[in-house]
């Protein structure tokens, strides 16, 4: 596992993360590895100690899973995160995530609307009886030699939804092997590849393949903001072998 640096070092360097502030919210652009908010295993080094340090009334307005990078926002104030929760609640905000996926069949336009049940290991599971609607789009944004690109827009926003509804298409997400995603190798994917000798190979993302693009909502204003987040040096790594050796 590809480990961050130490909490102190991610503090001295927030800058770098932010993606746009202003006097109400806080956008950042998450690493992978780092939780949202504190976790129950004792790790207390999340994103929002993080964000608390630099403003002490920071909240965060959603989440994103540990291993997923991407935008992230934060409101400064109680006023100015009601306004955001409540355009989480009634499904005003907009947001896209790119995966990288096993197959090369094109994803259109497709819907995928199956209800999901979260389980006691931590996991999720297709339950059309006691589970909670959930609904993703998808679409393919490039095919490489045996993976995909592929844009996911979560209408619903429960636990790993785009990770089980991707599972669902047969098209689970690289590295995710808790819904089937294998690990990508440079050696699979290139020609006359030689690992050198007593070496051992290491996969092209050391996580599950999933990146929050975008996040679209209006501002108290009404003014609609649209903040995209860069892929972190993992998934551009990941990509650029892909598309260099289709």
């Amino acid at each position: 596992m590809v480990l961050l640096p130490p909490y102190p070092v991610l503090l001295k360097h927030l800058d770098e993360l932010i993606l746009f502030e202003n006097e109400e919210y806080l956008f950042i652009n998450k690493p992978p590895h780092v939780a949202t908010l504190d976790e129950r295993t004792g790790d207390r080094d999340s994103i929002l100690r993080l964000v608390k340090a630099y403003h002490a009334d920071a909240q965060a307005g959603h989440r994103l899973d540990k291993e997923t990078s991407g935008v992230l926002a934060f409101a400064k104030n109680p006023e100015a995160y009601r306004h955001l929760s409540m355009q989480f609640e009634h499904r005003k905000v907009d947001k896209v995530y790119h995966a990288v996926v096993h197959g090369t069949e094109p994803l259109e336009n497709v819907n995928v609307y199956l209800p999901i049940l979260p389980l006691k290991d931590g996991s999720v599971k297709i339950d059309t009886q006691n589970g909670k609607e959930a609904e993703t789009f998808f679409d393919t944004l490039a095919i490489y030699k045996k993976h995909s690109l592929v844009q996911c827009v979560p209408v619903t926003g429960r636990m790993h939804q785009i990770r089980i509804h991707l599972a669902c298409l047969k098209r689970p997400i690289v590295n995710d092997p808790q819904y089937g995603g294998a690990p990508v190798y440079l050696s699979e994917i290139k020609r006359k590849f030689n690992l050198k000798q007593d070496t051992e190979e290491l996969p092209l993302i050391q996580r599950v393949a999933l990146h929050a693009y975008s996040l679209t909502f209006n501002l108290p204003s009404d003014e609609p903001l649209t903040v995209e987040a860069p892929y972190p040096k993992d998934m551009q790594a990941l990509v650029r072998q892909l598309e260099k050796n289709v």
